[in-house]
């Protein structure tokens, strides 16, 4: 199993992550490393153990904001889905009205013709 060393707050950590995911894991670590020293220009030295948490938190709201919106747009979207499977069936039972509609207009049609075709005299 890979392990990767990261950086979050001065102090360095070894992880191990799955293969091919070292990147992901130092990227990661990366953003709460930012996250952190943000906070700590916002707040001041008010414990490493109360920024790492702060920032937890905040990158768990993030994440919850975003699994609602997600969850909303999903729903949205199912939404839709329906209205065009309806649309689509309504579209269908219209075409199959107007090719009924043109199947006895066309019987019509052909039995006016036929009554006005003349009638062979007989001999």
């Amino acid at each position: 199993m890979p392990q990767v060393t990261v950086s979050i707050a001065g102090r360095t950590y070894r992880m191990a992550c799955g293969v091919g995911e070292e990147a992901h894991l130092e990227s990661l670590a990366q953003g709460f490393d930012a996250r952190i020293t943000e906070m700590r220009k916002a707040f001041g030295e008010i414990g490493d153990m109360r920024l790492h948490v702060m920032a937890a938190l905040t990158q768990s709201d993030e994440l919850a904001e975003t699994r609602r919106r997600m969850a909303e747009m999903e729903r949205e979207n199912a939404e839709l889905k329906r209205a065009a499977d309806a649309q689509a069936a309504e579209r269908q039972a219209g075409e199959a009205r107007l090719a009924e509609s043109l199947g006895r207009t066309a019987e019509r049609i052909e039995t006016l013709a036929q009554s006005l075709m003349p009638v062979p005299a007989a001999s």
